[in-house]
Formats: structure tokens, sequence, C-alpha cells
């Protein structure tokens, strides 16, 4: 999970903040220590670790921060301001052209998924009402052009390419091409390298000076830490760079890359891969990023998840159905599959406050496996058995097992647990009904 050492450090910190009714400037000391150290073991850049610290510090040892009633809440408010204006501040929202067509180039290394993101981004232009075109510049890398076509099959996407003419012509004569095919968007997927070279720098800058882009977006690998930040500053200084994609976030433990880029180059972070799906690119916020990383939850991201992949219509028929206790396995299942749409389990619990460290009674990190798992076992059952569990004796328990693949005692397991789902989702509806009507589907899932 993204910034989950990181994370962990920083929550552990301020724990020991919290529980002081006074804080000292030896407690603040102690405590950008230990904050100092985290980030560095981040990977995040050293000066900009101590630019932090000390903007942190020179805050924090106020006197309205010492004198305060809740000095442990105010040295967390206060490192979540300079985390996420370390980040950017704000959204970085892209530009597009009044004149259309609004031309994309995106650049970087081989093996930053520089190709999928240009799909992505792609999709996610489609989201936003736009006509996109998807142009082939890269014809070095084997496969690159036959990539870039399966994936705007699998998005609905155009896709102009010339074969192995160079890069330059082809960059033009997709500008003629858009506007005859009605495309308002231009995105240039280009050539990468397996490290920066002069001969690739000269042909990204020629095909820069000849289209001028509206955007010059670099995709780097969020998992290569220093080594990204790196990357941007290089080509940020021969191209000027418009914003930067990080990739692979969902799997970068340490952040270090998040935290450096916008310090060091000065390039603001404009989206960030979560996941191999097409669908899993998402705006950067640095706010929303500041306060995940401090434990406090996105609850804004998930509700944005929500509204995009869980129809209304199908929520508030849930809605009815829990509130008059008529909802059923096979609506359970169908909640599943919706929240699944969503993205991996712990990334979506990530983004509730208090919901990032074990809870009680719940696994360490939550494996989608077993979702899995459950969906087998209520596919294994009858459509009566699904609409009423309360028929399922032994000898079907037995039956289920065997068709899902599982144990008797994880079918028990189920059907006990949502039970006691079906209770305590009838308890929040009713809760929301007392406050106000509509609302969100409830996402209670069993688990060992």
């Amino acid at each position: 999970m993204a910034f989950e050492g990181l994370s962990q450090r920083l929550q552990d910190v301020f724990k020991k903040l919290r529980g002081k009714g006074k804080i000292s400037e030896e407690d603040v000391n102690l405590a950008m220590r230990e904050v100092r150290l985290a980030l560095l073991e981040a990977d995040v850049n050293f000066k900009v670790v101590k630019g932090f610290i000390g903007r942190v510090k020179e805050r924090a040892i106020g006197q309205e921060v010492l004198q305060s009633l809740t000095p442990g809440q105010q040295i967390i408010k206060i490192v979540h301001d300079e985390m996420a204006a370390l980040m950017g501040g704000s959204e970085s929202k892209l530009t597009f052209s009044s004149r259309p067509p609004t031309i994309f180039m995106a650049v970087g290394l081989q093996g930053a998924g520089k190709t999928t993101t240009v799909a992505k981004l792609g999709k996610v232009l489609v989201k936003q009402g736009r006509k996109p075109l998807l142009v082939a510049c890269d014809i070095y890398r084997p496969a690159a052009i036959k990539q870039l076509q399966v994936l705007g099959e699998q998005t609905g996407i155009p896709v102009f390419a010339m074969g192995q003419n160079k890069p330059l012509d082809i960059a033009r004569a997709s500008i003629e091409y858009a506007k005859n095919r009605g495309c308002d968007m231009i995105i240039l997927d280009t050539a990468g390298r397996l490290h920066i070279d002069n001969e690739m720098m000269d042909e990204l800058v020629q095909i820069k000076e000849a289209v001028n882009p509206n955007e010059i977006l670099l995709v780097v690998d969020a998992m290569t830490g220093q080594d990204a930040v790196n990357v941007s500053d290089h080509f940020n200084s021969q191209l000027g760079l418009s914003g930067v994609i990080l990739t692979k976030l969902d799997g970068d433990s340490r952040g270090g890359a998040a935290l450096s880029v916008k310090a060091v180059t000065g390039c603001a972070i404009k989206f960030v891969g979560m996941g191999e799906k097409l669908d899993a690119l998402e705006p950067f916020y640095p706010d929303r990023m500041a306060s995940r990383i401090l434990g406090m939850g996105d609850v804004l991201s998930l509700v944005e998840k929500a509204q995009a992949n869980i129809d209304q219509d199908k929520a508030r028929e849930m809605e009815r159905k829990i509130r008059e206790q008529e909802f059923t396995l096979e609506d359970f299942l169908e909640q599943m599959q919706q929240v699944k749409s969503m993205g991996p389990l712990d990334e979506l619990l990530g983004m509730i406050p208090g919901m990032g460290k074990k809870l009680k009674g719940m696994p360490a990190s939550f494996d989608d496996k077993e979702i899995v798992h459950i969906e087998a076992i209520i596919q294994s059952m009858t459509t009566d058995e699904r609409r009423n569990p309360s028929i399922i004796n032994g000898s079907r328990k037995k039956r289920i097992a065997r068709g899902s693949g599982t144990r008797v005692q994880d079918v028990n397991r189920l059907l006990k647990q949502f039970e006691e789902s079906r209770k305590m989702m009838k308890q929040l509806a009713d809760m929301s009904k007392k406050g106000k009507k509509g609302g969100f589907p409830p996402l209670n899932f069993p688990f060992n």
C-alpha cells in the first residue's frame, strides 16, 4: 500500500504527542528528529527533508502551539499543512487549448509504464467528454505501436500510427488527422530509452518545437524513489515539463518520489497510477495525500470513487431493502462486486479515518482473494438459498462447500457474519434516516 511504512512511522511519532497535556520545545525537537529519520528512510530528498523540518519546527515552537490546550493536534496540523505544501498545495489541473486540438506530449524512460499511462489518460479525458487521439511516436521499442493499438481498442480510443516513419513526421501528421476525425485532443506517446541520452532529448526537443504541446508530461515510476526525482529534474531542464505522472504509486510503500518531485523540480504531480487497470489513473491531490499519510483518511476521494462506480438507483434500492430487512445474499454479492470495481479493498479502507491500522477483529491486511472466496460460496448456492439463508442446513452447507472449493466452516462463518452485517446495516440505515435522507450504500464485508 502506498506510503505504508512512512505512514506507520509518523503515526507512531504523533501518538506520543497526543498523549501530552503540554509540549515543551524539547518534545518538539525529539518528535522532529523522529520525523526526519522517517522521511529519510522513505527516500525523500535530504535537502527537502531539511527544509521541511525547519519550517515545521519554526511554526511548532511558536507560543500559540506550546500554550495550546491541544498542542499535539496543533503540531499534527502544521505537519499536514507543510506536507501538503511540499507536494504542491492543491490539485494541478491540465491545461487545454482554446483552439482544438489540444496536444499532450508524454515523455519518460522505458519501463515507467508510459504507453499504458497514455491510454489511461485518454480514458480520463473521454470521461470528461473529450475526444482524444493516441499517437504512436515510439518507433524504437519492439511492439510499442502494437501495444498502443491494443490499448486503443480496449478503451475505444482511436490510434494514429505511421509505422517506422520519423517521430517528428508522425507528430506533425497527427494534427491534421485529428482535425479530420473530429478529435479535440492529441496524446503523443513518445519514445523512451533505458537511460537518458542526447539523441533521445534532441528528438523530444524537435517534436516540442514542431507541435508546441499544451502539456509536456513526464511519466515516471514512483518505486524508483530518488532516481525518479533525478530523472524528473533532468527532463525538466531539457524540455520544460508542465507536470509529472507518477506510476505504480500503489506499490510504493515509501513515497520518497511523491514527496520530493515538486520541491526539487518545481513540477507538479498531476496524476498518479494506482493499479494496472486502465481506469486506475487518479488526479493527485496534495492535501488529501497528506491526510492519508498521517492516518487521517481521504473521505473525499472515497466518495468520488463511489459516485463514479456505484449506480445511484441501485444504491437507493439497496437502502430500501436494508431498512425493510429484505437484504439478501444476492444483494450482498452485488454490493461486493460494486465495491470491487472501486479498487483494492485495503486502499479503500485506507481512505477511511482510523482504518489505516488493524482494527479489532480484522486482519492486518485485507486480501482481495477473500472476496473471491465469498463470491464462490454465494454463487454455489441456489436462488432460494441466497434469498432465504435460514433454509441452509448441514447437507446444503456440505454441497455449497464442495461447489465453491471451500470448507463447511467457511460457509458457516459467512452465514454468521452476513447476519451480523445485516443487523449493523439496518442500524446504520435507521441512523441515516433520522439524519438526512439519501446517502451512501454501506460497506460491510465479512472477514476472518
